[in-house]
């Protein structure tokens, strides 16, 4: 606990400005119906008709900075949680939420198992240097 110049004390830090829950960004939910395509590395994408995010009073001010975050640029779910200095499990259902108001798509990242194998990769450059 700290305390000012006359001797009063306070609860919180000054400096650190508002304080709001994570619960409280999220209305009490831990998960939203898009969660199972959010892992870390899946990209948000801004869609063409977002342009009026500030303008729709159902999100909130979270909701409008990742719809500007990734107009500017497509960002991974672990990108916005730093860049917004939220946890990620937040910022998972704010894009869910994003997604089911179709202001934002996600990318998902190829699993491994549909990666080709590497040594088949390997197989065809070789046979590319034969020519």
């Amino acid at each position: 606990m700290s305390t000012d110049g006359q001797g009063r004390s306070h609860w919180f830090d000054d400096e650190a400005g508002p304080v709001v829950r994570p619960y409280a960004m999220t209305r009490g939910r831990t998960t939203s119906t898009a969660q199972h395509r959010l892992d870390l590395i899946a990209v948000v994408v801004t869609e063409p008709a977002a342009e009026d995010a500030e303008g729709d009073h159902t999100l909130s001010p979270e909701h409008v900075d990742i719809v500007d975050l990734c107009r500017d640029a497509p960002q991974s779910v672990a990108e916005l949680s730093s860049e917004l200095d939220l946890p990620v499990g937040v910022v998972r259902v704010l894009v869910g939420d994003l997604v089911d108001a179709e202001f934002v798509h996600v990318n998902r990242p190829v699993p491994p198992a549909e990666l080709p194998d590497e040594s088949i990769l390997r197989d065809v450059i070789n046979g590319l240097r034969a020519l």
